[in-house]
């Protein structure tokens, strides 16, 4: 499938203007200086585009919505077949789930980014991607629904909920569907798929190590840019089910699946619907980012023959997989199994798997011609799961046990398709379950309330505990830093940094976090009213940065929101935590290592997760340095000779034009008297490029004003606050 292109210069005439009227998608100022920091990632989700405007509450609206009558018009509308795109056996079912898949299954544990929190599949790159191929007709289907319940159901829950009901209207019973995902507004340009330059390029481009398939590139989960999970034909197109059988696994690894869920989510999806490539796929139109404006958004059109229907040509793969893809039925482990399988040619030319000497009877009929039989296909994936010895006993397992497999594929659909939904706090809607999953990451309530009073006394036992204030910011920093608005994941409530694997962690100092932990909890077994640890890591901080401000001439009250609950070890999923391990902490100025990305743009891509602006991002490193939290107790960056005072003193002496800054090696500079060329402090990259970077450069002028200093400290506040609750759902 490719794209003209638009920007050839034989296609255009010049321009009337002086500066023309090129809209190229290019950065010019990253084009002519490369070695610029681009900020772009931390205005990803800027309110600015948003047309509902900042009042908007989507969860209030979404309370407003009749869902039993979204859920009929979604059902009426599978079987409710349109000329301009007809559906296999009259029934949008395949093509509703397809689309709810793709938009889910973007997702990646390491750093929670993709998946259909945010309805990214209506832009580019995904909406254009080659594995994406036709599902902007899916989203076009939609469009009567989406219109007649507007702002009260979003793009985003509205995927997800067709995927959901075409199961339902094909007989399948689903675990349930929650709603609560904000639709954005823009592309998210800047979540890196891969370095690729172009589509479907060969996997070795993203592996270590191409014999070794676990060496596949972090974060990335796809195996090749451009797909959603693995090639369908075999490993670059190239069938192998045994190989296959390894991408599969790491990759629905990376998306916090293991091999029973893989199965299940295989077999499940691929018991309805089928694939396309009945046609010639060089002949297809541009996708949607490319297609000529009279498509009107749509992609990827066919000059051949009706265009749709029995001429439609998506993946390049033609057939179903079942006997009865039309509804949910047991037969897909029963041919892949019990048949013996041969490999072809689809009518495009693509690998896959047909039956040899197939009944009649299994086979299923035509998607738009009842009187024809066809065979059933299996991908190169399908076939893995016959073929690897520990997915063969899971699929043999499930032809068994058809109840057992339907059980742990609407559950294994439920994860896949809200896993980046967060907690069930967050959960809207009446047909959310109620059972409480651990890959929710759920945290106790708690049962009490805490009045002013109560908090100035808690206030005066964590000042007075015997630690510094050092050790009680950097402790309730460590347990809140791990939140990421990707998928909702880590923060300070549940105080999981007391539990593996948080807590030997080597970024939170084991060390010093044991002995905070035990002082707290020494506080909290004398207390009459038990607190939990959470809400005292969290005060402690709170209380550290008062007394700090107060030294630094300013008696300000840092917000604290009591409530926070204690997770316990049964109800953490310790190994999907390892992917929120820091690996660096530009805010405590600490790399666990040297890395090919550099410390300044590893600090905007931890920024980003914790949804901080580039101004919070700003204050916040200033206040941090002052205040002597850098990892280990080192002074790189802390330019203040009042260590532990809240003050602006990082951006006063950061901009003083007595000093030069002279470098050391790769990440350390020495910050020198120009007249005597004395050492006055050291810094690394992460600090210099407060100074260095026009745009930083200017936040960082705004706090070293003289009429600033109050600003600073209120920013910072602000800021802090932030963080400490970015997980406190109930808030909002």
């Amino acid at each position: 499938m490719k794209d003209a292109n638009p920007n050839s210069s034989h296609n255009k005439a010049k321009c009337p203007f002086s500066q023309g009227a090129n809209t190229e998608i290019h950065d010019n100022v990253m084009e002519w200086w490369p070695k610029s920091l681009n900020l772009d990632i931390l205005h990803q989700h800027d309110t600015k585009t948003n047309p509902l405007g900042n009042d908007f509450n989507y969860a209030e609206a979404f309370k407003k919505l009749d869902l039993e009558a979204v859920k009929n018009d979604l059902k009426n509308l599978m079987t409710d077949s349109q000329d301009w795109w007809p559906a296999d056996w009259g029934h949008y079912g395949g093509l509703m789930i397809r689309m709810a898949w793709h938009a889910a299954g973007t997702y990646r544990i390491a750093d929670g980014r993709g998946g259909s929190n945010t309805g990214n599949q209506r832009f580019a790159p995904l909406n254009s991607w080659p594995d994406n191929g036709n599902l902007d007709k899916a989203r076009r289907l939609l469009w009567p629904i989406k219109k007649k319940y507007g702002n009260k159901l979003s793009w985003a829950d509205l995927i997800i909920l067709a995927g959901n009901i075409a199961y339902e209207s094909m007989g399948f019973k689903t675990f349930g569907f929650a709603g609560g995902r904000e639709d954005i507004w823009h592309p998210e340009k800047d979540i890196y798929w891969g370095a690729e330059k172009e589509w479907l390029a060969p996997t070795k481009s993203r592996y270590d190590n191409d014999e070794n398939r676990e060496s596949l590139e972090n974060p990335l989960a796809a195996v090749q840019m451009g797909l959603i999970y693995v090639n369908p034909e075999g490993v670059d197109g190239k069938p192998d089910p045994l190989r296959t059988a390894k991408d599969v696994r790491e990759t629905f690894e990376r998306m916090a699946m293991n091999d029973e869920e893989t199965v299940a989510l295989t077999a499940g999806g691929h018991t309805v619907g089928k694939a396309h490539g009945n046609g010639d796929d060089s002949v297809l139109g541009a996708s949607p980012e490319g297609a000529e404006i009279q498509h009107q958004g749509f992609g990827w059109m066919n000059p051949k023959g009706s265009g749709n229907a029995e001429n439609t040509v998506t993946s390049g793969l033609e057939g179903a997989w079942t006997t009865t893809p039309d509804r949910w039925n047991h037969t897909y482990f029963h041919l892949l199994l019990n048949h013996e399988w041969e490999l072809k040619k689809s009518p495009a030319g693509a690998w896959q798997w047909e039956p040899i000497d197939m009944d009649e009877a299994d086979k299923p009929v035509d998607a738009h011609n009842p009187n024809i039989k066809r065979n059933p296909i299996m991908t190169d994936a399908d076939m893995a799961m016959k073929m690897d010895p520990e997915y063969r006993k899971i699929s043999e397992k499930f032809y068994k046990d058809p109840k057992y497999f339907d059980e742990t594929f609407a559950r294994a659909w439920f994860k896949l398709t809200h896993r980046d939904l967060g907690p069930n706090t967050r959960y809207l809607g009446t047909d959310a379950p109620e059972e409480d999953l651990i890959w929710q990451d759920p945290v106790p309530s708690v049962d009490y309330t805490l009045n002013e009073s109560e908090i100035e006394t808690l206030k005066d036992k964590l000042l007075n505990s015997g630690l510094t204030r050092t050790e009680l910011i950097n402790t309730a920093w460590d347990s809140a830093r791990t939140y990421r608005g990707s998928d909702f994941r880590g923060g300070a409530n549940g105080a999981r940094i007391r539990l593996a694997p948080q807590k030997n962690w080597e970024g939170n100092e084991p060390t010093r976090l044991n002995k905070v932990l035990n002082t707290l909890t020494e506080i909290q077994s004398s207390l009459h009213k038990k607190v939990s640890i959470a809400d005292l890591i969290v005060l402690g901080g709170t209380a550290a940065i008062e007394e700090a401000a107060k030294d630094g001439g300013f008696d300000i009250n840092v917000p604290f929101a009591p409530g926070r609950g204690d997770a316990t070890a049964e109800v953490t999923d310790a190994p999907s935590f390892n992917a929120l391990e820091p690996i660096h902490d530009g805010y405590r100025n600490w790399l666990k290592k040297n890395y090919n990305v550099k410390p300044e743009e590893l600090l905007l891509d931890r920024t980003q997760l914790m949804g901080l602006t580039a101004p919070e991002m700003t204050v916040l490193i200033g206040g941090m340095r002052v205040l002597g939290t850098n990892y280990g107790n080192t002074k790189h960056g802390v330019f203040t000779d009042n260590e532990g005072v809240l003050s602006n003193d990082f951006f006063v002496n950061l901009t003083d034009m007595k000093f030069s800054w002279k470098p050391v090696d790769d990440n350390l500079y020495n910050i020198v008297d120009r007249k005597t060329g004395a050492t006055k402090w050291t810094a690394t990259r992460v600090d210099l490029i407060f100074g260095s970077n026009s745009i930083l450069r200017s936040y960082a002028e705004v706090y070293a004003q003289d009429d600033n200093k109050e600003k600073f400290v209120k920013d910072f506040v602000a800021a802090w606050t932030k963080v400490m609750n970015a997980d406190r759902y109930d808030l909002a």
